[in-house]
């Protein structure tokens, strides 16, 4: 009797230490690392109730999805950068200079952004709050509450903001590489500065590249030409890999000014994009919009709370997309896939095998037409991680595994950057000396590269931009920053000259010596 008494307490022991074990990994589990983890909790406590069966009803999606979309607004100084307009602005915005408003920002602008956690998590574009001096949010309820900048990534034009609330209401993930094109999406946000505003349509197209997040590395701004064959003709210009990600989905639904940082959701209320941009003459929708996909943008935001900045991996090559109309330097007849250019010398690609003039046709078995295809894809993945390239070379597919590096792997190979950055304060600016490469591409014979500019300084106040070339300083060519140097005091009526170049041609401008 007595055993069976022992034995009955010992298991009565055990059951309580399991059940309190198990409550301390459920309350252990409620703040979640990650915001997958905190989706996964919330959404597990509050299912979604809605049908995506039948007719085209999109009342419950809407409901469901309109309160976490939050209205954005920010406000910029007088000295901003976005305050101001450059001498060497040769064209306007990429598709007609209303979509993004990405050169030139005006003292107050709005933007919105997508509630993913209760605890005050939001994702929205990096445009939205680049440069800002204060974000404010302004809630479903009406609260208007100031939001702290976690972390912006300019190569995917994403951000992540914090405001300090609770119990708020969150927009659920979906899965962006489950979106079909030609089915029902509905864009959420606050265009125009209206309050929340639904609109629907399908997905007209996926794994897009417009060439508006990469425009802004080096090498790769659209001239004026390229601009003109892309209204007649409606092909984007080609251009080598960069460490910009573009691999947007297209949608009919109504997007414009104000959009930006909201949210592309599904029938079922999940959310499978960040509204990002608009193909526009006019800066108002005239049919396109373009989204971040979410798969992309979860990554993102799940690096910025951990790390505080987006780890990212790079296969290490350059590349071209190719075409029916492939250019004449390059030695292939294949009309689909990745011709590697150039590969980056102890780069993640190059320790694999990989050579210039193979042609990538797959990652981790799935079709690579188009660079899009492949960004995204490598985008979402970290350091370390390990992914198959199947790659024709002579006729022959192989599989090389690829363990991708970080971007210190690209360090001085980039084409972009020969030597360290010096900074000449008086100008508020950071200069390289321009490359061989650069001078044979302009026809010149001096340079060097704008490679940052400091807010608030001389560059910054008239409005002179990352990228630009400058050729010559107060008459006297220049090649290094100690030749800038030298001709800054050389000054006419207390004036600076200064002359260069960029993708749009050449320019003059001057500025008064301080």
């Amino acid at each position: 009797m007595k055993k069976i008494l022992g034995i009955t307490l010992l298991a009565a022991f055990v059951g309580g230490a399991a059940a309190i074990g198990g409550y301390k990994l459920f309350e252990r589990n409620q703040t979640g690392s990650t915001i997958s983890e905190k989706q996964n909790l919330y959404f597990a406590n509050n299912p979604l109730k809605v049908s995506s069966a039948g007719t085209a009803d999109f009342t419950q999606a809407a409901a469901a999805v309109a309160p976490g979309v939050v209205h954005i607004k920010t406000t910029y100084s007088s000295s901003s950068k976005s305050q101001r307009s450059s001498p060497m602005d040769m064209m306007e915005d990429f598709f007609g200079g209303g979509g993004r408003q990405m050169q030139r920002q005006p003292r107050a602008a709005s933007g919105s952004g997508v509630i993913i956690s209760q605890d005050g998590y939001i994702v929205t574009n990096n445009h939205v709050v680049e440069n800002a001096d204060k974000v404010e949010v302004i809630l479903t309820d009406r609260r208007k509450v100031e939001a702290k900048v976690i972390g912006r990534d300019p190569n995917t034009d994403l951000a992540l903001i914090k405001v300090n609330a609770t119990g708020l209401p969150v927009v659920k993930f979906g899965n962006s590489d489950n979106v079909q094109v030609g089915e029902w999406v509905l864009a959420v946000g606050f265009p125009l500065d209206l309050n929340t505003t639904v609109t629907a349509g399908i997905v007209s197209a996926k794994n897009r590249s417009i060439g508006i997040i990469g425009r802004e590395q080096e090498g790769s701004e659209i001239t004026e030409e390229e601009y003109r064959e892309y209204q007649r003709t409606g092909k984007r210009p080609d251009r080598p890999a960069n460490t910009s990600i573009e691999s947007f989905i297209q949608t009919d639904a109504a997007i414009n000014p104000g959009n930006s940082g909201g949210a592309l959701v599904n029938a079922n209320g999940e959310l499978v994009g960040i509204n990002s941009a608009i193909a526009s003459q006019s800066g108002y929708n005239q049919g396109y919009g373009f989204a971040i996909p979410v798969n992309l943008a979860r990554k993102v935001v799940d690096d910025f709370m951990k790390y505080g900045s987006v780890k990212r991996g790079y296969i290490g090559v350059s590349f071209v997309p190719l075409s029916a109309d492939n250019p004449a330097e390059i030695n292939s007849k294949e009309v689909s896939g990745l011709y590697v250019n150039d590969v980056v010398e102890g780069g993640g690609g190059a320790a694999a095998g990989i050579k210039a003039g193979d042609v990538i046709k797959k990652v981790d078995g799935i079709v690579i037409n188009d660079s899009p295809d492949l960004q995204e894809k490598i985008g979402r993945l970290n350091p370390g991680d390990k992914v198959k390239l199947s790659v024709l070379r002579d006729g022959t597919l192989r599989d090389f595994s690829v363990t991708l590096k970080d971007e210190s792997s690209l360090g001085g190979n980039t084409k972009t950057a020969a030597t360290k950055s010096v900074e000449v304060s008086k100008l508020g600016a950071t200069f390289v000396p321009a490359t061989a490469a650069q001078k044979s591409k302009y026809g010149i014979n001096s340079g060097v590269v704008v490679s940052s500019v400091i807010t608030g300084k001389a560059f910054d106040n008239i409005g002179v931009e990352k990228g630009l070339i400058i050729t010559k300083v107060n008459g006297q060519p220049v090649n290094s920053v100690g030749d800038v140097q030298k001709a800054l005091p050389q000054t006419r009526n207390n004036m600076i000259y200064m002359s260069g170049v960029s993708e749009q041609g050449t320019f003059n401008f001057s500025f008064p010596a301080q």
